[in-house]
């Protein structure tokens, strides 16, 4: 797929599915496949193959490829499939490799969790591997310390199609973009709904959700207030949705995905436990308030 084109997809929704697991707890291609084909259905513009909320960092990279196969078949063409990717260089280029090969339309390089990466190299590990990459990369800078300089030169390669800006320093994210080529990569929110608008506000275009797993149209809604400047709407349909979003960012995020799991089971796909190290299981009481906020939203037709 060709830069332009992923370039527009990014100004959309970048859902990002769970990975489903049997019993035995290994990745149940099927189920994943399900879920993705659930999402694409809804009309979500762009689709993220075993992101985050995907529990990239609890998958060995051939679950990876398995996932990134099951996203495939599951989306079917309805929308782009970006396969993410990450680890050490080599792994990244190979997982590219693979993607390309597996029919994904781009790949989203997570950032290196090296503890001793500096900001210049982690730009240079992003550019390097998009040099390599058959397929348009998107970045996912999700650590503070990046100047102005390192986001610009970060924006400014060919092969990078997109920025998943996902910190909270609103005045780095301003300031790169407005210091950036405007046809260069295009910057995306990715700290979901609840910071949509704000992103919008200063500049970025798009963002990512896990949302999508359950009540896509929420997701859809909060960027069809935002693309006609209607930020009262998406801030509306933000407050709608926000006890689920909070209840996600329990233990410094480490019931993230737990939530997510925890409603499309209730939806009526069995997706497994969430691996550790994060939350597996939710305790009764946010289980039971879960269920009762996705009640809410059934009876209004805005979920699964």
């Amino acid at each position: 797929m060709s830069v332009e084109i992923m370039r527009h997809a990014l100004t959309g929704v970048s859902g990002v599915p769970v990975t489903a697991y049997d019993a035995s707890g290994e990745v149940e291609a099927r189920v994943t496949a399900r879920v993705y084909q659930r999402v694409a259905a809804a009309g979500i513009h762009n689709i993220v193959a075993a992101g985050n909320t995907g529990e990239f960092y609890a998958l060995t990279p051939d679950e990876i490829r398995r996932v990134h196969e099951a996203a495939v078949a599951g989306v079917d063409g309805k929308a782009p499939v970006t396969a993410a990717i990450g680890r050490s260089l080599r792994e990244a280029i190979r997982m590219a490799k693979d993607a390309t090969l597996i029919g994904a339309s781009a790949v989203m390089s997570h950032q290196p969790v090296d503890p001793f990466a500096a900001p210049a190299a982690q730009i240079d590990y992003f550019r390097d591997l998009a040099e390599a990459s058959p397929l348009p990369l998107v970045a996912y800078v999700r650590a503070e310390g990046f100047s102005v300089d390192d986001m610009v030169r970060l924006a400014g390669h060919g092969n990078i199609v997109g920025i998943k800006f996902a910190t909270t320093d609103l005045m780095l994210l301003t300031r790169s973009i407005a210091a950036s080529d405007p046809n260069g990569a295009l910057f995306v929110c990715g700290l979901a709904e609840s910071w949509a608008p704000t992103f919008a506000a200063a500049g970025a275009r798009g963002f990512t959700s896990g949302l999508v797993n359950v009540a896509p149209k929420l997701s859809l809604a909060v960027h069809a207030a935002l693309a006609r400047g209607d930020f009262a709407a998406a801030r509306a349909i933000v407050a709608k949705l926000e006890p689920f979003e909070r209840m996600r960012t329990k233990f410094r995020n480490g019931a993230n995905v737990t939530v997510v799991k925890e409603a499309v089971r209730y939806s009526g796909l069995d997706v497994g436990p969430v691996r550790v190290p994060g939350l597996p299981q939710l305790d009764r009481k946010d289980r039971e308030e879960l269920h009762a906020l996705l009640r809410s939203w059934q009876e209004t037709g805005d979920a699964f």
